[in-house]
């Protein structure tokens, strides 16, 4: 395992570097707005209203909704003149940028372009789209826009389906790299590529062929992953495997679930890989035969009265003597149970030792206590350094 220095176990709350697995690929950056995607630019987590885009008032609503829930960067869909006449007006309100994204009809690129938004487009789909890529491209680059260039194996180009017989990581990677390098020729650079795919391994094949080939930012994703468990185990899954490689500048978790949870369970992916701080982790054991309480109530009691902390806490909730003191111990503040009670930890020290009655109020009482002396309930945004 390589990483940039010792890893420190323990309290998240201490400010110190956190060890990620691999060092960020060096890729080149574009700006989507203002947001930049690759380089050494954060890793950024997308998602893709469910709203008809003509209905501006309720697109805009959910932008609203996805940007407080930590989205980064939202994409639209534009399948009609209605959709497309739309662009202008949801460009210029949304807080965070916007992305049209563009099937089979040349002109909504254009339309994009001219609202000021990003695009991706989809080359398999598009009528004729290579022959258009010049006409695009002078377009994007006069107005600043950012674009993607969105392989998905459901929409490949029939030609690269007869010489690989199938969506292959090759002939997704093929596929891509023809792309970059017609909108290359046209003097065309701010551009990310995605190789998407349903299945997790040949969506990370596909991505490591890709990161080999240029060093162009990769837009991660897992096409049409499925309903929310699935969905975020495939995603996590292919995710990590490339994320851990430093192979990965932004993310869209694709899930059949609202696309506020999309954006829950990429944020989550991040901050397990240190690649976005912390916030408040709830540390509890899964519980067996020697637990002396009922752990999942009292995690599930113990996230719901820290459900408004916004800084990074480890708090451990254990069921039992075993390996409750010791996990307690590594975190900022926690409880081992046993025999009716439950020893309170606070950075390695157990201050009490009350009824398990009491346990939940007391540590939601020492959690804001230690946020206070941390200096964190002031800061909602410190938290370790980050490597990216």
């Amino acid at each position: 395992m390589t990483v940039n220095k010792p890893v420190a176990l323990g309290i998240p709350s201490v400010k110190e570097e956190a060890p990620v697995l691999r060092p960020r690929r060096k890729t080149r950056q574009i700006r989507v707005r203002d947001v930049c995607v690759g380089g050494d630019a954060p890793v950024s987590v997308q998602s893709m209203t469910t709203t008809k885009t003509h209905d501006i008032g309720a697109t805009l609503q959910q932008i609203a909704e996805l940007t407080a829930a930590g989205c980064d960067i939202v994409r639209v869909a534009c399948p009609t003149d209605k959709d497309a006449d739309a662009l202008k007006i949801i460009a210029q309100q949304s807080t965070i940028p916007v992305v049209a994204d563009i099937h089979f009809q040349p002109r909504y690129v254009f339309a994009a372009i001219d609202a000021g938004m990003g695009v991706r487009v989809n080359p398999g789909n598009i009528k004729k789209f290579d022959d258009r890529i010049p006409e695009i491209a002078a377009a994007a680059n006069a107005n600043g826009t950012a674009m993607r260039i969105g392989i998905n194996a459901g929409s490949l180009d029939p030609r690269l389906l007869k010489k690989y017989g199938k969506a292959t990581p090759e002939a997704l990677v093929e596929s891509a790299v023809n792309e970059a390098r017609l909108f290359e020729d046209a003097g065309f650079y701010d551009f990310a590529i995605s190789v998407k795919h349903h299945d997790p391994v040949t969506m990370v094949r596909a991505y490591e062929l890709l990161s080999e080939a240029g060093d162009w930012p990769l837009h991660l994703g897992v096409t049409e992953a499925g309903p929310q468990f699935q969905g975020t185990v495939k995603s996590a899954v292919a995710f990590g495997a490339l994320l851990s490689q430093g192979i990965g500048d932004t993310i869209r978790v694709s899930l059949s679930a609202p696309p506020i949870e999309e954006v829950k369970v990429g944020e989550e992916i991040l901050r397990s890989l240190n690649l976005r701080p912390r916030k408040l982790e709830i540390v509890s054991c899964p519980s067996c035969g020697r637990a002396q309480v009922n752990v999942y109530e009292l995690a599930n009691n113990v996230a719901e009265g820290l459900k408004d902390i916004n800084f990074p806490l480890r708090v451990a909730v254990m069921g039992c003597v075993v390996n409750g003191p010791g996990e307690a111990r590594e975190a900022d503040l926690g409880v081992a149970s046993g025999n009716g009670k439950g020893k309170i930890f606070v950075r390695g020290e157990v201050v009490d030792n009350v009824p398990e009655a009491e346990i939940v109020e007391t540590l939601i009482a020492r959690a804001r206590i230690v946020a206070q002396e941390l200096g964190l309930a002031e800061d909602p945004d410190s938290s370790v350094e980050v490597i990216v």
